[in-house]
């Protein structure tokens, strides 16, 4: 397999624990070992980083930002998200 033809992968470094994943980059190589190795040597050299993530770019699916207004409508125009919707049972104090 040439190097062309290796696929592209989506790098994620935590930078301390407690963190999340950050997006660093991309990189092509061969296999997930690969690109984890290489991921190592080009975004954790100075000890950066305590986990990383590779994810080929590929497997990744992504809204698209057209597709915003349908996919975050505010929750207002969701009454079934709203506790006033749903009827209290007799003796119930707090929800």
């Amino acid at each position: 397999m040439s190097k062309q033809q290796w696929p592209l992968f989506e790098i994620f470094v935590r930078a301390k624990s407690g963190l999340s994943h950050r997006h660093v980059g991309s990189l092509h190589a061969a296999d997930e070992v690969m690109a984890l190795d290489h991921a190592r040597d080009l975004y954790t050299r100075r000890g950066e980083g305590v986990s990383i993530w590779v994810v080929r770019s590929s497997a990744i699916t992504a809204s698209d930002p057209f597709d915003a207004d349908s996919l975050f409508d505010p929750a207002e125009d969701k009454i079934y998200r709203h506790p006033t919707f749903y009827e209290v049972p007799d003796g119930v104090e707090n929800l």
